[in-house]
């Protein structure tokens, strides 16, 4: 089993219930975002490029790749960062030495975010599903693909969450999951693999 994702960017209509989603369920702290939603087209975020009536923009949802060569891996001196039989990568909280080599090593901008104080939190509770691993400071964290869900037999919470089921996810070695049926006799663009980083997120175009 390896896990993937396909995100279909003409589905893709920027409204963040995915970044939204994964905050909430993930009980992430304030500032810290593991999903973002980047805009194609102007200078700033929800903006268009060109002149009236000659508008174009794409939004394009950015989180860990999850990558089949992950440079984080290699780069993290104590084990920190490491990627599971199905393809998932990890970072281990209590690992972590706060060093941020796998930071300079991702060639993804923003993905990996740093801890840099005591986890703080919009509301007095904590959110979200309780299997979720405690945020630490000084130290880095990222998407994981929810895998208190995922080990549960369910999906990660941005793919349940999307209303326009703009984002599939499942086992891209199995030739009849959902995942690969939806790449199937798609054209699809890969981030920055030209990095040899082999990411595991499809970008249906």
């Amino acid at each position: 089993m390896r896990y993937a994702m396909a995100i279909d960017i003409d589905r893709c209509t920027g409204c963040d219930a995915c970044a939204v989603a994964c905050k909430v369920e993930n009980n992430l702290p304030n500032d810290i975002w593991w999903n973002r939603i980047l805009t194609i087209g102007g200078k700033t975020a929800n903006s268009p490029k060109g002149t009236f009536p000659n508008l174009q923009m794409q939004f394009l949802p950015m989180n860990c790749q999850h990558c089949e060569n992950p440079p984080c891996v290699k780069a993290c001196p104590v084990g920190a960062t490491y990627k599971r039989e199905d393809g998932i990568v990890i970072q281990d909280y209590d690992k972590c030495i706060g060093c941020r080599y796998c930071m300079v090593a991702c060639p993804y901008s923003g993905v990996r975010q740093f801890n840099w104080k005591k986890p703080e939190y919009a509301i007095g509770m904590a959110m979200g599903d309780a299997a979720v691993t405690p945020h630490q400071s000084d130290v880095v964290e990222k998407c994981n693909l929810c895998i208190h869900r995922v080990d549960q037999g369910l999906k990660p919470a941005c793919i349940e969450t999307c209303p326009n089921r703009a984002r599939i996810f499942g086992d891209i070695d199995d030739p009849n999951s959902e995942v690969s049926q939806a790449i199937k006799g798609r054209s699809y663009v890969k981030i920055l693999e030209e990095k040899g980083t082999k990411p595991s997120i499809f970008y249906l175009t």
